[in-house]
C-alpha cells in the first residue's frame, strides 16, 4: 500500500466515531479505571443464588487502535475472588459494549478484579469500564454454564504467548440448541467469531465464500438432559484440519477449557504451559433463526471495524482498489449480501453447482461486478442463509445499483446438472466511512430457479 494512501485509511479508521446503540437499562452502572502500572480495580456484587454470572460495560482504552502498530489493544485480566477467570482485549479508543462470562459462582458476596494486563501494546496506557454491572441471566443459565474457556494461541514453545492482543482476537460467541435424540435433552454448541485467521482461507475467498474477513468457528458441542446437566462422553470439539474430537480436557465446573492451537483457530485440549490468556466470552445470545452466522456480527456492528482495522494492519488491502481484480480492495467499497439458497437433485455427474451474485451499476449496467471473481470455487455451494460480497467502484452506494442477480456455475470439473433455488436476500449493506455497516437498503423475497439451461436471473431491481 503507497503511503500517502496508507496514511489516509489509518487516519479514517484510528479517528472517525464510533458510533453504537446504548448498552440496554440493566447494564448501567459506575465507571472503572485500570491503568498500566497501578492498581487493580474491584467490583463487587451480591449473587441471591448459584449461578452462572456476567460482566457488562462499554470499555475504551485512550491511544488505542488495532489498525496501528504498537498500539493494537489494552488488556484487562479478571478475576472473580481471586480466580483468574477471563481477559478482555481493548481494540478501541472509542467505548464499545462488550460482555464476558464471569463462571459459576454461589450464593452470596463476591468481588471482580480487574488488572491492566501483560500483552498490552506499547501506546496503552488505561481502560476505562464504564456502565459496568454484573448479572445472572435466567433464560440462558444452561448455556453460560456449559461454556467453553478458550484459552489465548501461544505457538509453544516457541511463539509469542500475547498473540491474540494483536492478530486474531476472539471477538464475541454465541450459542445453537437443537433437540438431542433422546426427548427431553439438547444439543448445545458453541461457536466463536475471531478478528482474522492467519492460516486456512486466504482473505480474497473469505469475502467471497463467507462475505468478512473475520473467521467464524464452532468450538465446543456437547448433550445436556432436561436438568441441564451434560450427559457424559457427549463432548466434542473442532480440532486441528477441522475434524471433531471427543473432548478429553479437564472442566472447570462445567465449562471445558479448550485452546486456540492452529493459525486457523481451531481448537485443542490439551493446554500449552503456562498460557497468559485466556477468554470466557459471554455466549449466552444465540444466532436469528433463518440467517447466517454473519448475522451475529450484524448486531455487534463493531465487528466489522475491527476486521477492516487488522487487514489494514497486515498489508492486506490492495491500492489503489480494483473491484476487477481479485485481491481485496477497500472494505468500504463492497457490498456486504446475505441471501439464501437451496440446491436441487443431480441429474448426471460432475461437480455440484454454486451460486455467486453479481451487480449491475446505473452508470454502465453493461458491466457485471460478481461477486466470485469469475473464480468457480469461490462460488457458494452450502445451502441456507449464506452472505458474500461484491467489490464495486470505489465510492459506490446504494442508489447507484441496477440490478443484484443470481449466477449459477459449477464448482470443479463437469456439472452435476443440479437446480439452485433463490428465496431470499435478507441484507445488503455498505460500510460507512468509519467501517460501520450502514442500514441495509436492498431486500428481496420470492423463488428464482437457476439451472444449466438458465443459469442467472434478476432477484432485486430499486
Amino acid at each position: 500500500m503507497r503511503s500517502r494512501a496508507r496514511h489516509a485509511v489509518l487516519a479514517a479508521l484510528a479517528g472517525a466515531p464510533l458510533v453504537l446503540a446504548p448498552l440496554p437499562a440493566h447494564a448501567a452502572g459506575g465507571t472503572l479505571t485500570v491503568q498500566r502500572g497501578g492498581p487493580a480495580r474491584t467490583l463487587t456484587f451480591t449473587a441471591h443464588r448459584d449461578g452462572e454470572a456476567v460482566i457488562s460495560f462499554a470499555a475504551s482504552a485512550p491511544g488505542v487502535s488495532w489498525v496501528r502498530e504498537g498500539a493494537e489493544s489494552a488488556v484487562v485480566s479478571v478475576a472473580v475472588d481471586g480466580h483468574h477467570v477471563t481477559d478482555l482485549v481493548v481494540p478501541s479508543s472509542d467505548p464499545v459494549p462488550r460482555s464476558l462470562g464471569l463462571g459459576h459462582v454461589g450464593k452470596g458476596r463476591h468481588e471482580v478484579t480487574l488488572r491492566f494486563a501483560k500483552g498490552s501494546a506499547p501506546a496503552a496506557r488505561r481502560v476505562t469500564l464504564s456502565q459496568a454491572r454484573v448479572r445472572m441471566p435466567e433464560a440462558d443459565a444452561v448455556a453460560l454454564r456449559h461454556a467453553p474457556a478458550v484459552v489465548g494461541r501461544t505457538g509453544w514453545p516457541f511463539g509469542d504467548p500475547y498473540q491474540n492482543a494483536a492478530t486474531d482476537t476472539p471477538l464475541i460467541a454465541w450459542h445453537e440448541t437443537r433437540p438431542a435424540a433422546t426427548p427431553g435433552h439438547r444439543v448445545i454448541e458453541y461457536s466463536v467469531v475471531w478478528s482474522n485467521e492467519d492460516g486456512g482461507t486466504d482473505t480474497p475467498a473469505l469475502m467471497a465464500r463467507w462475505g468478512r474477513t473475520t473467521d467464524i468457528e464452532w468450538v465446543y458441542r456437547v448433550e445436556v438432559d432436561a436438568s441441564g446437566n451434560r450427559v457424559d462422553g457427549t463432548a466434542v470439539y473442532q480440532a486441528p484440519l477441522h475434524l471433531t474430537l471427543k473432548f478429553a480436557g479437564r472442566y472447570e465446573g462445567d465449562h471445558p477449557v479448550l485452546q486456540t492451537c492452529t493459525s486457523n483457530n481451531n481448537m485443542c485440549d490439551v493446554i500449552s504451559p503456562d498460557p497468559p490468556l485466556r477468554f470466557l466470552l459471554d455466549a449466552s445470545r444465540t444466532r436469528p433463526e433463518g440467517r447466517a452466522r454473519e448475522a451475529v456480527m450484524d448486531r455487534e456492528p463493531w465487528t466489522y471495524r475491527v476486521a477492516a482495522q487488522e487487514m489494514v494492519r497486515e498489508g492486506e488491502i490492495e491500492d489503489p482498489s480494483d473491484p476487477v481484480t481479485r485481491e481485496v480492495g477497500d472494505q468500504r467499497s463492497y457490498l456486504f449480501v446475505e441471501f439464501a439458497k437451496t440446491t436441487g437433485a443431480a441429474t448426471g455427474f460432475g461437480s455440484v453447482p454454486g451460486v455467486a451474485l453479481g451487480v449491475r451499476l446505473k452508470a454502465d449496467p453493461s458491466v457485471l461486478y460478481r461477486s466470485d471473481h469469475g473464480e468457480p470455487t469461490w462460488s457458494i455451494d452450502r445451502d441456507g442463509a449464506v452472505a458474500t460480497t461484491v467489490e464495486l467502484p470505489a465510492g459506490t452506494r446504494a442508489a447507484d445499483i441496477a440490478s443484484v442477480e443470481a449466477l449459477r456455475l459449477p464448482t470443479g470439473w463437469g456439472d452435476n446438472g443440479a437446480p439452485a433455488t433463490v428465496t431470499s436476500v435478507n441484507r445488503g449493506f455498505f460500510l460507512d466511512e468509519a467501517y460501520l455497516p450502514q442500514p441495509s437498503a436492498i431486500a428481496w423475497t420470492g423463488s428464482v430457479t437457476l439451472t444449466r439451461a438458465a443459469p442467472s436471473a434478476v432477484v432485486w431491481r430499486p
